[in-house]
């Protein structure tokens, strides 16, 4: 009985290890065995002879060029920066704002909340292929509609010219991305206790102040979240810029991510593609622990007491 019962408490112990055994290998199958071979490309020099793929290992070569002998790397490193930079600032600050009016309470609110997705839901595909045709410089909606207005005179070359065409496949990627910033800030805003607002405003608090000193750091990380997320989702935008630019001109909107692309299958350089990729990861694992540490400072989790009362409750308390 006791051998028994003693398989019996092991088997209901490792049971769950046990079922979840499976789907991790395949997990861990599916995401390091690219991982590793890709690291693999990285260090050697990729050759093709006929139907023979030859590999020739460089080391570190590769990585070392990216920065001495491929200036179209670091132009490409440098925009995909700046691209990065201003969507995730644009999407956070447009995003968090538009949260907070969705917030309210009004007439038609889920309506608008389900307008307010379908941007996001949009494949990017469609988001290019149609702001490509609003940005057009014959017959764009974009030019059509400045001209009504009266603001400009001629029509704009958006995608002809590097600063405008920079600008046309910002625009367009932060018009699809900001309603998940939207999404994800109206859902925590809603955790957060009216009570804490009534009691501010009963201290003297605005509205601004209310923001800084209880919405904020309420929401500070899901704000993260986002933070991180977007970042690495801009450092990844291919699709965009394939469909509307295809990384012109002048190299203006070649995004690392292009540039990646077009090393590996236009120019054939498989291990230059393969050290770019990883240079691309580490930049956005530094930056993600850099996020973290700015954002959420030692023993600070983001989160307010609701339960701590305001100065003017203690006082009433007392």
């Amino acid at each position: 009985m006791k051998k028994r019962k003693s398989k019996q408490s092991f088997f209901n112990r490792y049971l769950p290890q046990l079922l979840i055994t499976p789907g991790t290998l395949v997990i861990f199958g599916v995401l390091l065995i690219p991982i590793l071979f890709a690291l693999y490309m990285s260090l050697n020099k990729i050759t093709f002879k006929g139907a023979d793929t030859i590999y020739t290992f460089v080391g570190l070569t590769n990585f070392t060029d990216l920065v001495t002998n491929d200036p179209w790397f670091t132009q490409s490193l440098v925009t995909t920066i700046l691209f990065t930079v201003l969507t995730v600032v644009a999407e956070i600050v447009l995003g968090i704002g538009i949260a907070l009016v969705l917030n309210k309470q009004f007439f038609g609110r889920g309506f608008v909340r389900g307008l307010m997705i379908l941007p996001w839901a949009m494949p990017t595909v469609v988001n290019a292929v149609m702001w490509k045709w609003i940005f057009n410089a014959d017959f764009g909606a974009a030019n059509a509609l400045m001209m009504n207005m009266g603001l400009i005179s001629e029509n704009i070359n958006w995608l002809g010219t590097p600063n405008m065409a920079f600008f046309s496949v910002l625009v367009a990627n932060i018009w699809k991305e900001t309603p998940y910033v939207v999404l994800l800030t109206i859902a925590a805003l809603s955790t957060i206790p009216e009570g804490l607002y009534e009691a501010a405003s009963i201290d003297g608090a605005g509205g601004w102040k209310s923001f800084w000193k209880i919405t904020l750091p309420l929401i500070k990380p899901v704000v993260l979240i986002l933070i991180i997320t977007k970042t690495i989702w801009a450092f990844q935008t291919f699709d965009l810029i394939a469909i509307m630019t295809s990384g012109g001109p002048e190299n203006a909107t070649n995004l690392l991510s292009y540039y990646i692309h077009r090393t590996a299958f236009k120019m054939n350089r498989f291990g230059s593609a393969a050290a770019m990729s990883y240079s691309l990861s580490i930049v956005c694992f530094f930056l993600t622990l850099i996020y973290i540490k700015l954002f959420m400072g030692k023993g600070d989790d983001g989160a307010v007491d609701p339960d701590k009362k305001p100065k003017r409750q203690r006082r009433l308390a007392e």
